[in-house]
């Protein structure tokens, strides 16, 4: 009989923390302020706000055919994934024309799906100096700023950007 109470009390006191543990429950996650959103979703918004903007005045560069080669080759890369390829590609762009605003947004964008947000911002502002401050390219030199903002969980930097997206647009004169 002693033998059976303590084989009995063996096993009772592992049992009895097995089944206190199994009570307690873990602190709840929380979940992050502004999740993660993809570098393509981010891209998309992106180009998107570019498409949107239809302001009467929209500032078109005289195109280099040598410069739009490198943008054509840098988006097919872009289409296939190969981000590096395509930052490359826009970087010798950019060395050819370094205050190009479309070769440093399209470098930006490109950025962005490299996960390199400092320099994504760092070209779109640059862009944006340079470049029209009017119509689709100032449209995304100002959603690409808004999309990293956001990202980075800056709510005033996201709603400085979000109130200069509207200055990009040029209305045109009401003729009744």
């Amino acid at each position: 009989m002693a033998t059976v109470l303590r084989s009995t009390r063996a096993w009772c006191l592992p049992l009895a923390a097995v089944l206190l543990a199994s009570c307690a429950t873990e602190a709840p996650v929380e979940a992050p302020r502004h999740p993660a959103v993809s570098p393509a979703s981010m891209v998309a918004a992106i180009r998107a706000a570019g498409d949107r903007e239809q302001s009467v005045i929209a500032v078109q560069p005289l195109a280099d055919p040598g410069i739009s080669a490198w943008q054509q080759a840098a988006e097919a890369s872009v289409q296939a994934g190969h981000y590096d390829t395509a930052a490359a590609t826009l970087d010798q762009a950019i060395k050819q024309s370094p205050n190009s605003p479309d070769l440093l947004q399209d470098r930006a964008e490109v950025a962005i799906y490299q996960h390199d947000y400092d320099m994504a911002q760092k070209l779109a502002q640059h862009s944006w100096t340079v470049g029209p401050k009017f119509g689709p390219l100032c449209a995304r030199n100002w959603e690409t700023i808004a999309q990293l903002r956001k990202e980075a969980g800056d709510d005033t930097g996201f709603d400085t950007a979000e109130k200069w997206l509207p200055k990009c647009h040029v209305q045109g004169v009401n003729r009744f």
